[in-house]
């Protein structure tokens, strides 16, 4: 989507970014040798032996250099492939003792940042109906099994590069016995409840730094006034979608008591901008003219709720409204309309422009679940139990960042010269794999398409941009080549 502000409203340019930073630290990150990757991400890891912490990088190593196969396919030697069961088999192998040294390497990286998004949301891992699985719960209507995965991802505000996986948890669903009755509305929330890990996570990410500010921008799962006081207590502001309208507001200078959707038309018009929407399956490319609202409201605490919220006695909670509304809906097709609820200020365009971009910024959160599920192909992996499931997910919940990094690398900025931003090595070795006649005037979109048409993408008029399977064959294609190259190279200084 590219958006772009209209005739009619307040005229705004977007935040101005410094890209050119960012590259070089993405571009480090997706392009180091896989060695140097696996021992920055894996090797504080704590298995309790030292021979379990080697094992792991070498696991890792192999996993990132062919992530969408299976183990048998990444790890050819049976005595690897052996000795990577018995490391998923072990009771210290968990998703926060391997991924768990990551988390922290990305909170340190946040630390030295002014403001950092921070994009959580769940996903269900499904890992089939048909499987024998022990220790996993049900999925979707309840047939499938798997858990649900929480990640909070970190990203810089300012110039939209992709710090890492601040934190992560898992939630089991328990399956529904048949004749059990239902709670009510005070049962469920005195037992263990999804909701929760949006503020397990919040927590375990903590306050930032002084100086930082962390941004939390969710989706419509997170509105929960259990949330709002995690956010409160960790110093955290907020972007967050309303997921009722329904919901009773204090609005006015008396506080009145109003339902949300009956305030939304009393707020202040700031301005309009232009949305530019893909073509969608039954829907053609368009762009839709935004309406842009503002307003302030308390939440009051809702007459159910936890123990823990009970005992804080929460005064109702501040914060302002953005609407966002299509002005004019085409027919036959479902209006744009987000509402915000912010701890952001939202007295200008500009300011408002930019806290929409931060919402916006919330589809790399999809991106990242499409690098888990698509990219490694995690739930297609065979493990037989969720232990070790969750110990193979601690692997791949990194790999999958970067992936995502590596995608997020040529879309940032497209335009800026390969050759300032990718090791020589990698330009000399994509020249000869792509047959290329020169790559000293590549851009960094062309450098990335030409490594996707090394794992087969055509690069036709109508093809678009590459997707996760061309860009990581060709990925893996030329890492091998840089990794022949780099061994020769340091042959021939020995000799």
């Amino acid at each position: 989507m590219a958006r772009s502000v209209a005739a009619g409203g307040a005229k705004c340019d977007a935040v101005s970014r410094k890209q050119g930073q960012a590259m070089r630290a993405t571009c480090g990150q997706a392009t180091e040798p896989i060695e140097d990757w696996a021992q920055r991400n894996f090797g504080n890891c704590d298995l309790r032996d030292k021979r379990r912490n080697r094992r792991l990088i070498h696991i890792a190593e192999q996993m990132s250099a062919n992530p969408s196969a299976s183990l048998p396919v990444e790890l050819p030697r049976w005595s690897d492939l052996k000795a990577a069961y018995r490391l998923f088999d072990c009771e210290q192998a968990t998703l926060s003792s391997i991924a768990g040294p990551h988390w922290q390497q990305t909170r340190k990286t946040a630390s030295k940042r002014k403001r950092v998004l921070v994009i959580g949301d769940t996903t269900e891992m499904d890992f089939g109906r048909m499987r024998t699985i022990s220790g996993v719960g049900p999925t979707g209507n309840g047939s499938g099994k798997g858990f649900l995965l929480h990640n909070a991802m970190m990203v810089d505000a300012d110039n939209e590069e992709i710090l890492g996986m601040g934190g992560q948890t898992i939630h089991l669903r328990k399956k529904k016995r048949k004749g059990t009755k239902k709670e009510n509305a005070s049962q469920r929330l005195k037992r263990a409840r999804e909701s929760q890990v949006w503020g397990t996570v919040i927590d375990d990410i903590g306050q930032p730094a002084q100086g930082v500010s962390y941004i939390h921008v969710f989706d419509r799962g997170a509105d929960n006034f259990e949330v709002y006081c995690h956010l409160l207590d960790q110093q955290g502001d907020w972007v967050i979608r309303a997921g009722k309208l329904s919901r009773w507001v204090l609005a006015g200078e008396d506080d009145e008591r109003i339902q949300l959707k009956d305030y939304l038309p009393q707020m202040k018009t700031l301005g309009h901008y232009d949305l530019n929407l893909r073509a969608r399956p039954k829907q053609k490319a368009r762009t839709a003219t935004l309406e842009v609202r503002v307003g302030q409201v308390k939440i009051p605490r809702p007459r159910h709720v936890s123990p823990w919220v009970r005992q804080r006695d929460q005064d109702p909670i501040a914060m302002n409204v953005v609407e966002v509304v299509e002005s004019e809906p085409v027919e036959g097709i479902k209006p744009i309309r987000w509402v915000l609820f912010t701890s952001l200020p939202v007295g200008s365009w500009a300011r408002v422009w930019e806290l929409i971009g931060f919402y916006e910024q919330r589809w790399l959160i999809e991106e990242y679940h499409k690098a888990l599920k698509t990219g490694c192909k995690t739930e297609s992996h065979q493990l037989k139990t969720k232990s070790r499931l969750e110990a193979l997910l601690g692997v791949t919940s990194v790999v999958a960042i970067r992936l995502l990094q590596l995608k997020s690398f040529a879309r940032t900025n497209p335009q800026k010269r390969a050759r300032s931003v990718v090791p020589a090595i990698w330009l000399r070795m994509l020249k000869l794999a792509g047959k290329l006649s020169s790559v000293s005037d590549l851009t960094v979109g062309q450098f990335y398409r030409e490594v996707a048409k090394l794992g087969g993408f055509l690069a036709r008029k109508g093809d678009g941009e590459p997707g996760w399977i061309t860009i990581w064959r060709g990925w893996e294609k030329l890492n091998l080549f840089v990794s022949l190259a780099s061994q020769l190279d340091a042959n021939d200084k020995c000799g």
